[in-house]
């Protein structure tokens, strides 16, 4: 059924728990499997030439974190006996950097994660799972990690 899963990561318990998901799958319907990590590049906010030297250090930063995620997921697969490909991308929008990926590789489906954010926190820091899905042209699962009491 799914030919192709994308797989966006950011290092997360949540995300972790996604790729449960999408590896569970990737060995139902025997699928290949990409992972994406997007950084903003332009996340950093500043002016003149301390925004030079702190946005530097920031996509340094990034780019270790995201290596570092990606590592930890291609081994989670690897562990599983699952062949799986991925790549960090800078995209000015997470969402936008996942749908475009997903667009490039030909996913059919998107398995991700989602912090599950409420009320002033959601307002602030946004969801990226919830632009996905109101953005993609295909399926996306949405996985959440709940708390047991």
């Amino acid at each position: 059924m799914y030919k192709h899963i994308l797989v966006p990561v950011d290092g997360s318990s949540t995300s972790k728990h996604a790729i449960g998901h999408a590896m569970a799958l990737a060995e139902s319907f025997k699928s290949g499997v990409t992972l994406v990590y997007v950084i903003d590049p332009y996340a950093f906010t500043g002016v003149g030439t301390d925004f030079s030297y702190g946005q530097a250090e920031y996509l340094s930063a990034a780019n270790a974190e995201a290596n570092e995620a990606m590592s930890s997921a291609k081994q989670m697969f690897a562990d599983r006996g699952i062949a799986v490909s991925g790549s960090v991308v800078e995209g000015h929008a997470i969402y936008r950097g996942v749908l475009e990926t997903a667009e490039a590789i030909g996913a059919d489906l998107i398995v991700m994660g989602s912090h599950g954010r409420k009320g002033l926190e959601r307002l602030v820091l946004g969801s990226v799972a919830a632009q996905v899905l109101s953005h993609a042209h295909l399926p996306v699962l949405i996985v959440r990690e709940f708390e047991r009491a």
